[in-house]
């Protein structure tokens, strides 16, 4: 077993991930990404990029290959483990908002802090901040989910991802519910939360321009690594209609070319 570089906080070797239907969504991809570093990885729908994510932050285990966070091997962690380091390491954020409905805006971005065993005073005023830097402070975060507009919701889920402090960041094209200036807004938010407090992003994306704010970007393409994909650009008008889906110009959803294998 290959050790890990030491200078990544996330370490992935020929990691290969088949979905039930026996479609293959990874094949052999191999990835590091430093600690403090924003990466995007890119490419079309289907192209792999959510179950890469899903791979690395130990939600799913690849069937062959290996993935290292520090010097723990997730690769070989029972559910229970992982789960665990989801929880006390991880951050998430989807591509479409999910919150309980029962509870508040502020007790939805507080939750992962209580159940780490924060007071709930203290988590109050953890997702306080973030709620406020995302607009969604005051008022808004005693609503309760369904009082809330879906972009709302998303800020959300955002500032529940930012409130834990997490380690790394793992996000799955976070901006997918927002029009384009939301958008902008939410990712200098979160890229500069970031870079101010040395959180790890993996950012997902199918957005060139979103790919453009990460320090550098890893391309994938039908599940394997490419040195490049021309994505197309986001129109104004493009509104998501459900996790990884969305709606706007036409024509434009996964197209893309790409160079040799990396």
């Amino acid at each position: 077993m290959e050790a890990p570089p030491d200078n990544d906080v996330l370490w992935a070797r020929a990691l290969h991930f088949t979905h039930h239907d026996g479609s293959p969504a990874l094949q052999g991809v191999s990835v590091g990404v430093r600690e403090g570093e924003i990466l995007a990885v890119s490419g079309p729908r289907g192209s792999g990029k959510t179950t890469l994510l899903r791979c690395l932050s130990g939600m799913v285990r690849p069937q062959d290959g290996e993935v290292w966070f520090n010097s723990l091997p997730v690769h070989t962690m029972g559910p229970l483990k992982r789960e665990r380091l989801r929880r006390d390491r991880f951050g998430w954020i989807d591509p479409a908002p999910v919150l309980v409905p029962e509870l508040s805006a502020w007790e939805n971005a507080a939750l992962p802090l209580m159940l780490r065993g924060a007071g709930r005073r203290r988590a109050k005023t953890a997702a306080m901040e973030w709620l406020d830097r995302l607009d969604v402070g005051g008022r808004t975060a005693r609503r309760r989910p369904h009082e809330l507009q879906q972009a709302e919701r998303q800020r959300v889920c955002i500032a529940r991802a930012l409130a834990v402090a997490p380690a790394v960041l793992f996000a799955d094209e976070p901006t997918a519910p927002l029009h384009r200036v939301d958008r902008a807004h939410v990712l200098r938010t979160l890229t500069t939360a970031a870079r101010s407090h040395g959180i790890t992003v993996l950012l997902a994306t199918g957005d060139a321009q979103t790919a453009a704010l990460a320090d550098r970007t890893v391309s994938l393409l039908d599940g394997r690594r490419v040195r490049t994909v021309h994505l197309p650009p986001v129109a104004e008008t493009t509104v998501a209609t459900g996790p990884g889906e969305a709606s706007g110009t036409p024509g434009t959803e996964g197209r893309a070319a790409c160079s040799l294998s990396a």
